[in-house]
């Protein structure tokens, strides 16, 4: 299975102070997943609003940012690239964006909401 996460819908489903360090709560999640990957044996795909300005400390997460970065950039990346991920196979996708949601399940993805993956994600 392959979890494809809109990142800062992630971070952003619980207000711990990320907008004060957004470069660090991106690679929190990063790490984060990294872990998730490692323990499940998901491949897993982080999706950015731009490029990273660091590289990001994981060698098991596959990252990709929008070409363009500005609001729902990410959103519209996921979109994009969504029918050839589902081509390989299945596809859940994790955000709590109503739109994005839609669209992923009108694709044939499965969607997991933010908060709820971020929960495991923090137990793991």
């Amino acid at each position: 299975m392959h979890r494809v996460v809109d990142a800062m819908n992630v971070i952003g489903s619980r207000p711990d102070g990320w907008w004060r360090d957004r470069d660090g709560a991106v690679e929190r999640l990063a790490s984060q997943l990294e872990r998730w990957a490692e323990a499940s044996g998901e491949r897993v795909t982080v999706v950015l609003e731009r490029r990273p300005r660091v590289p990001l400390p994981v060698t098991l997460v596959n990252v990709e940012w929008a070409p363009e970065p500005g609001r729902d950039a990410a959103d519209r990346e996921i979109v994009r690239r969504l029918a050839a991920w589902l081509a390989e196979g299945e596809v859940t996708v994790v955000t709590s964006d109503r739109d994005l949601a839609t669209q992923a399940r009108a694709a044939g993805a499965a969607v997991d909401p933010s908060s709820r993956f971020r929960a495991r994600l923090e137990a793991t």
